[in-house]
């Protein structure tokens, strides 16, 4: 694929790149020319009263609406309609991404949002790899350097692809961790490999491409009297232990009988409990997973809105966190909770300051020493950036410089 695609530039040059331009402004038209009233969409209205569906449902019902609408008017969909608590909503958004890469390919990356936790470029780099196969993979790269979002989106993209890449070799795990070992490049500390396969555990809990094949394959990764494998098999490398930590905390729900549709609190200390064995930054990355959760746990798992949290649930999750019982736990499921808050400055940042406002004092300085070098990494010397490090608390105002 990469050479012919690359012939063709060469042989056509401006007449292709000017065909490719006009997709391109065709495709932000449409999806701009929507409504943003969520009554113009009967769908939102028929979705609010099917309060019993659950994922596979809404996952049937999105692939149709998008074969019948387009992909793009199922994802205006996604963003307005009210789903039964539980429903992982970023995980629809692959659905309905898979769908926009069969309508417009490659170039649907320039479709995307960064919404739904960039749903979209997942699953445009998911397609491209399921239709032209490891080969594509420089090509990939280059496609995630055109993701949505901010200074984290191109390598989120690849814990996108992490997904597509377990689903490729038939949900072998050990297989695909050597496809997601070649991402990986010197500029980004190898970064690329690793949210690579922090999405292929991300997949192999939930099973969405290739719901047959996970079936057959789920059972030997996951050990009852082993709730840390796979992340702590040989076959995981060491550099790549933390995002495979970090992304098995669902995993870890389930071994303390934690139902996610309705989970129990009191049961939060038991599923920490599994991360006490480990140490260094396996460690950081097992506590600090159920941080990123919490988020969404307090909002009934609507990723949409978690840059709106209230003081309430803001407060649960700093409760929450305290269940680790242990201090250094505690410390790394709030600094997870916050960097997902902060999401690479491209949430409300508000929400961010309120939840270390909330912090109490001995764990109030690394909260803020936590968002400072966020906004410093993700906005830079930006007037953005330095407007939000004069909202910083004087006594933290430091940890905000370069």
């Amino acid at each position: 694929m990469t050479r012919s695609f690359l012939a063709s530039l060469r042989r056509f040059g401006p007449l292709l790149l000017i065909v490719l331009l006009i997709a391109v402004v065709w495709a932000v038209m449409e999806w701009k020319s929507y409504s943003s009233d969520p009554t113009s969409y009967p769908e939102v209205q028929e979705i609010g009263v099917r309060s019993d569906w659950q994922f596979q449902e809404l996952s049937t019902y999105f692939q149709r609406l998008a074969d019948e609408k387009g992909a793009l008017y199922a994802y205006e969909v996604l963003r307005y309609a009210p789903f039964p608590e539980g429903v992982d909503i970023h995980l629809l958004g692959h659905v309905v991404g898979d769908m926009l890469y069969e309508q417009q390919g490659i170039q649907g990356i320039h479709s995307c949002t960064q919404e739904f936790r960039n749903a979209c470029s997942h699953s445009v780099v998911i397609g491209m790899l399921t239709e032209y196969g490891e080969g594509s993979l420089s090509d990939i790269a280059a496609t995630c350097m055109e993701a949505p979002g901010g200074k984290g989106a191109y390598t989120m993209c690849f814990h996108g692809l992490g997904h597509g890449v377990l689903a490729f070799n038939g949900y072998d795990f050990e297989k695909a961790v050597g496809m997601c070992e070649r991402t990986g490049t010197p500029a980004y500390n190898n970064r690329e490999a690793h949210e690579c396969i922090g999405g292929m555990m991300m997949e192999m809990i939930a099973g969405v491409h290739d719901r047959e094949v996970w079936q057959t394959q789920v059972a030997q990764y996951f050990k009852k009297n082993d709730p840390l494998y796979p992340c702590n098999a040989d076959f995981v490398p060491d550099e790549a232990r933390y995002t495979c930590y970090s992304y098995l905390t669902p995993y870890l729900f389930g071994q303390a009988s934690i139902d996610l549709d309705a989970p129990d609190p009191a049961l939060y200390s038991t599923a920490f409990s599994y991360c006490e064995p480990l140490s260094g930054s396996s460690r950081e990355a097992c506590y600090g997973g159920f941080g990123k959760e919490f988020i969404v746990l307090a909002n009934d798992r609507d990723i949409r809105t978690v840059g709106a949290l209230s003081t309430e649930q803001l407060q649960k999750v700093h409760e929450w966190c305290e269940s680790a019982g242990v201090a250094d736990g505690e410390v790394f499921c709030k600094s997870s909770a916050l960097a997902s808050l902060f999401w690479g400055g491209e949430s409300d940042p508000e929400v961010s300051f309120a939840f270390c406002a909330l912090s109490e004092q001995s764990t109030q300085e690394s909260c803020y020493r936590e968002l400072g070098s966020a906004i410093r990494y993700y906005l830079g010397n930006t007037v953005r950036g330095d407007a939000l490090c004069r909202k910083m608390p004087d006594q933290y105002r430091n940890f905000c410089s370069i």
